[in-house]
């Protein structure tokens, strides 16, 4: 049977556009489908646009600095829409860029819906019905609604109606405390919000290395972020002049807080709601649609990856998974699937946190043998020159053989540091390598160097 095209491709977010330019290079003939704008939440409402309000917060925030100096400041002409519509920019300039990157490697970008009508053919919104050999399906996720706080994107917003505050409340109270929660946390705080965070779970960042997440608790409580952990929302009432929270502890304790807005950021929830599984069969567990090797769902010409299948939601695990789907399709030897305990996590907030693989909570639950090491960052001397003392390098390894089977950073440039550690665990590298390892002096990589060193029995610094 002759078809359209060889791949169709529903959703052009991080997952779904990755994967069409894989598939170009590959000498295949790819539609890749959109209904909104090529990037997908990550470059549009989402990583991108929430890093530029992360660097202007901390910009912001270095008017401190410039005080210690004896400068002094005005900060009477501060208007926040121009902070946002920096980061608009920034984001309308890279989904352009996703638009010539397609034009570049010659795939069709179809700006439609998509829905699936067969194994081998998606019906667009203007009913026209397209066909090729392979469907992969990579429609993202969405904020996910919690049962009497539905988002109104006035008072009750969601991560997208954060992003697109002109206009900054005087205070604010944020449900969950992951990654979405945290950093808005830290982005709100810095331009004068007072933040309220209310997590249900008995840290913030659940899960994260709670070593590590008592540096980032310590960090926000001297910041004045107010922490409610182990305590749940249980209802709202909607004034004029704001939102009060009926809040409950852990103990059974009540109290009210009353804020401006409420930014509600429990996770996400997978876009696979009328997309066209029941017209070939595919059910969705937890609304996340199961798939098998390669990201293969149980009708072979349909692949699934991204916020769509049970793997972390990060815009990098899409990206991977659509290479993975895509090289199996066109015959290419690839990896089965990701390997959960090597992707790497990253929250950027100040002080940011980054980790992969085994924490210490989970290996002491699931029996691992292990030891940890642990450097803090204030033994390197340019974390203290920079004024960026705060933070630790955390190395869980297994004490016979060495193995590195996690890490865990936060501090200064945590996002980036990581990767040594990564690099390391995924080419057999053992700590004992880093710390024989000559690092540029001074670099916040030398707690890297250190905390393999202090797995060795021999940290310099410590």
């Amino acid at each position: 049977m002759a078809y359209d095209y060889d791949i169709i491709i529903i959703g052009a977010g991080p997952g779904g556009y990755v994967a069409a330019i894989r598939a170009a290079q590959l000498g295949k003939r790819v539609a890749l489908l959109e209904k909104d704008k090529p990037g997908g939440v990550c470059l549009n409402i989402g990583c991108i646009p929430s890093k530029a309000l992360i660097h202007q917060a901390q910009a912001f925030s270095s008017v401190k600095d410039l005080e210690g100096m004896g400068i002094k400041t005005d900060l009477s002409g501060f208007e926040y829409e121009k902070v946002f519509e920096k980061s608009r920019k920034i984001a309308d300039t890279l989904s352009k860029g996703v638009q010539f990157l397609m034009k570049k490697n010659k795939v069709e970008l179809i700006m439609q819906q998509g829905k699936i009508e067969s194994p081998n053919s998606v019906k667009l919104s203007d009913s026209k019905v397209i066909s090729a050999e392979s469907i992969i399906i990579a429609t993202g996720s969405s904020p996910r609604v919690i049962k009497g706080f539905e988002f109104d994107e006035d008072k009750v917003l969601s991560s997208t109606g954060a992003l697109m505050m002109k206009k900054l409340p005087k205070s604010i109270l944020i449900l969950g405390s992951g990654a979405i929660g945290v950093e808005f946390a830290h982005i709100l705080n810095s331009f004068g919000v007072k933040v309220h965070i209310v997590e249900m779970l008995d840290q913030i960042l659940p899960i994260e290395d709670s070593e590590v997440v008592q540096v980032l608790h310590k960090s926000f409580k001297k910041r004045g972020i107010e922490i409610y952990t182990s305590t749940k929302a249980k209802s709202m009432t909607k004034g004029e002049d704001g939102v009060t929270v009926l809040i409950e502890d852990k103990e059974g304790k009540e109290s009210v807080i009353q804020v401006e807005k409420i930014l509600v950021a429990v996770g996400r929830s997978p876009n696979t709601v009328d997309i066209g599984l029941d017209k070939v069969g595919i059910e969705t567990e937890r609304g996340f649609i199961p798939t098998y090797d390669y990201y293969q769902t149980k009708i072979p010409s349909i692949y699934a990856i991204g916020d769509v299948v049970n793997s972390p939601l990060l815009a990098h695990v899409a990206s991977k998974e659509g290479e993975v789907a895509v090289e199996h399709i066109c015959g290419h030897d690839t990896i089965k699937k990701i390997d959960s305990l090597l992707i790497p996590g990253g929250v950027y907030c100040e002080p940011e946190v980054s980790s992969f693989g085994y924490n210490e909570q989970r290996a002491l639950k699931e029996g691992i043998n292990f030891k940890k090491a642990v450097f803090p960052y204030r033994g390197a001397g340019k974390s203290v020159a920079i004024d960026r003392p705060d933070g630790m390098v955390k190395i869980i390894f297994n004490p016979d053989t060495k193995e590195i089977l996690g890490a865990h950073i936060v501090g200064e440039q945590a996002t980036e540091l990581i990767h040594e550690l990564l690099l390391a665990k995924t080419a057999g590298i053992k700590p004992s390598e880093i710390a024989t390892m000559i690092h540029s002096h001074p670099t916040l990589s030398e707690t890297v160097m250190e905390a393999a060193r202090a797995a060795e029995g021999w940290a310099i610094h410590a």
